[in-house]
């Protein structure tokens, strides 16, 4: 299984994704037609104030593929203001939410690092005092990228890509994965179960992601089958001009039952919750063929999912 995908010097990467689709390409389309109206707001009069990460060389803006999502929460009664400098205690203690989706090191594989360790300690640090944080990852390279802030909770981030033959959306392709009651890959949680049963989700998709690892007392509340599998990436970058290309090998697929996409966790006063794939909150159209990606593919729960976080987040259950 092999990806190549170009990288723009510090500012955007193109994956061309040959067996794993990563649905995460810039010529996807917003979804314009997207119901981001909320009936019935967590939040009637000022709601908690969210802090969403744009200063990450994220993947994933709340302007840009992330709008539907942060609209959605403005319906639910959240006041969401975007970060563009480096994270900081001072800047944190102003807001009840951090959001991250889809931050990537400035290397030339995106692979580094993308917070340093003073930021790091200061998201703990937010959190243990009690401060929520929403960290969104998803297939290589972004795992790795945030792996030295998710393992500040003690989760640990995959670096490649899974896949599951048995449990993905046959209308998709194998890494496109269904997390359902049915199946058992979706956990009863606060998450999952909502305030009451108008809220309860029964089913996901996730859209080519990575697995996470946590022990108890964090909760995975999106489990990994035992038909899942892993297949890590390794890289060689090529240069022709002012351009970089990265290629991207998949190795041999390694089981990972019993690993997750979603992890929740009580650190000190606040609260976690950790993803290990991004576009399942996007709402998008796919530019060859305008099939929905995200929030608005029918027959599944993403939307409610995605307002059922922030909920718990933001304790309003």
């Amino acid at each position: 299984m092999n990806t190549a995908y170009r990288t723009f010097p510090l500012l955007c990467w193109l994956a061309t994704v040959v067996a794993v689709s990563s649905c995460s390409n810039p010529g996807d389309k917003v979804d314009s037609s997207f119901d981001t109206s909320v009936a019935n707001p967590a939040y009637k009069g000022e709601g908690p104030r969210v802090l969403f990460d744009d200063a990450h060389h994220n993947v994933h803006r709340p302007g840009k593929s992330y709008r539907p999502f942060v609209e959605l929460l403005k319906s639910d009664g959240y006041s969401v203001t975007p970060l563009r400098r480096p994270v900081s205690t001072d800047e944190l203690r102003k807001y009840a939410v951090y959001v991250i989706a889809g931050a990537l090191g400035r290397n030339e594989t995106n692979d580094a690092p993308a917070f340093t360790d003073e930021e790091c300690d200061a998201v703990r640090e937010w959190v243990s005092g009690g401060g929520s944080l929403l960290l969104i990852a998803d297939h290589f390279p972004s795992g790795r990228a945030v792996d030295n802030l998710a393992q500040r909770f003690a989760v640990r981030m995959g670096t490649g890509a899974v896949e599951d033959s048995v449990h993905f959306d046959p209308s998709f392709e194998s890494s496109h994965i269904v997390f359902s009651r049915e199946n058992g890959g979706l956990v009863s949680h606060p998450v999952t179960n909502g305030r009451d049963e108008s809220e309860r989700v029964e089913r996901v998709l996730a859209f080519t992601g990575d697995a996470l690892s946590a022990a108890p007392p964090a909760v995975m509340f999106l489990v990994l089958s035992s038909d899942a599998m892993a297949r890590a990436a390794s890289t060689t970058v090529r240069k022709h001009g002012g351009d970089v290309m990265v290629d991207v090998t998949y190795g041999d697929p390694t089981p990972v039952a019993g690993r997750a996409f979603g992890v929740s966790l009580e650190y000190g006063k606040g609260r976690v919750v950790v993803l290990g794939e991004a576009t399942m909150f996007t709402a998008r159209l796919r530019r060859d063929d305008h099939r929905p990606i995200g929030m608005n593919t029918p027959g599944y729960d993403n939307r409610r999912l995605a307002l059922n976080i922030l909920h718990w987040l933001s304790r309003a259950q």
